[in-house]
């Protein structure tokens, strides 16, 4: 599919409430550089979370005469947030072609976390995908012959042109986004599920995010992308991407547990030595997050296990392991990891299944 194809219908005028949860998810190729419309320059493979998630409600009515403008109020955890607006007004300039009744109506949106709001956990992908899924539900009012497939390929779709990994957020448990050779449903446009062999162990998978920092990142993703677009090493980490996303297909059907931590590992690095080697150049991981990599390497050595460590554009750590190694692993978190968290604060999560309407 090509964008020409996720035009919008013009006239939709209904009335009524959605409401989305759709959840966060955590790269395991990473995706750092970006071109154009929110085009990845890499493509990127992704764990679908289960708890970290965000609940969105779009209360919708039809204006009575239509501006050039868009009509919104918005709420964050119950409170007013005009702050969130110029980030919204955003998002609807860039869907607009592609849901052109948006403007023939005001929106009443209320959205909420199940997770503390930049906590280093990528909430603008599971609020954006949730408000996607609400706005297109509004289409599908108007517009009931909707095929599922094309919905969820078109949530995915105005999803990314608010933020691009939110588009790894509507489907589940693993999704892929951009274009790769080897995933032939793979687009730059969406995300899209997996469904090639997947090994049994993968199949509940746990992630545990120590919040190392709970503060706003110095720097922003947007800026961290861009930086990529003249990087020195920009061409060998692409052309690495691709090579990762098909080794890391292999491993996922065959359930090679060390090879997966070793390329989840490898690629978690690379992303921050990227931000190191920019122009200019920044570091987001702290002391503590270098502090818990090394006690991780030091404890999957001493008990033979298959806990490693990925990371965001952030200081915090996410920690992957069997569901079989959950009991030791938490003890391990408890006794030995959380005394460098930001109060002792983690977050026991899961691989789940993508967005559910409520």
């Amino acid at each position: 599919m090509v964008e020409k194809d996720f035009i919008g219908s013009k006239g939709i005028k209904v009335s009524g409430t959605s409401s989305w949860e759709a959840p966060s998810n955590i790269a395991l190729v990473k995706y750092w550089g970006k071109y154009g419309n929110q085009y990845p320059q890499n493509p990127s493979l992704s764990f679908t979370l289960s708890k970290c998630v965000s609940q969105t409600s779009v209360s919708f009515t039809e204006r009575l005469k239509a501006g050039s403008d868009f009509s919104f109020d918005f709420s964050f955890e119950g409170k007013p947030t005009p702050s969130f607006h110029p980030k919204i007004e955003s998002f609807f300039q860039r869907i607009d072609q592609y849901v052109p009744f948006l403007k023939d109506h005001h929106l009443s949106i209320k959205s909420k976390n199940s997770f503390p709001h930049s906590s280093g956990i990528a909430s603008s992908a599971s609020g954006m995908s949730a408000l996607a899924l609400c706005i297109l539900s509004i289409e599908k009012e108007g517009c009931p012959d909707i095929s599922e497939s094309f919905f969820l390929k078109k949530a995915s779709f105005l999803a990314r042109l608010g933020s691009g990994s939110a588009a790894r957020s509507v489907e589940g448990p693993l999704v892929t986004w951009g274009s790769s050779e080897s995933f032939e449903d793979s687009s730059n446009f969406y995300g899209t599920a997996i469904n090639s062999e997947i090994h049994s162990v993968f199949k509940n998978y746990r992630d545990t995010i120590l919040l190392i920092d709970k503060g706003q990142k110095k720097v922003s993703s947007t800026v961290g992308h861009n930086l990529m677009n003249n990087h020195l090493y920009a061409a060998t980490r692409f052309k690495q991407a691709h090579e990762n996303t098909a080794l890391l297909k292999s491993i996922l059907a065959s359930g090679d547990l060390d090879a997966f931590v070793s390329l989840v590992e490898s690629e978690a690095l690379t992303l921050h030595a990227l931000m190191m080697a920019s122009n200019p150049y920044f570091i987001l991981m702290h002391p503590n997050t270098l502090e818990v990599l090394n006690k991780v390497w030091d404890y999957r050595n001493t008990n033979n296990s298959a806990l490693c460590f990925t990371l965001d554009a952030g200081a915090n750590v996410h920690l992957l392991y069997p569901d079989s190694e959950s009991e030791s692993v938490i003890k391990f978190i408890k006794e030995e990891l959380a005394s460098y968290c930001q109060n002792g604060q983690f977050i026991e999560d899961q691989i789940g299944n993508g967005a559910k309407k409520l």
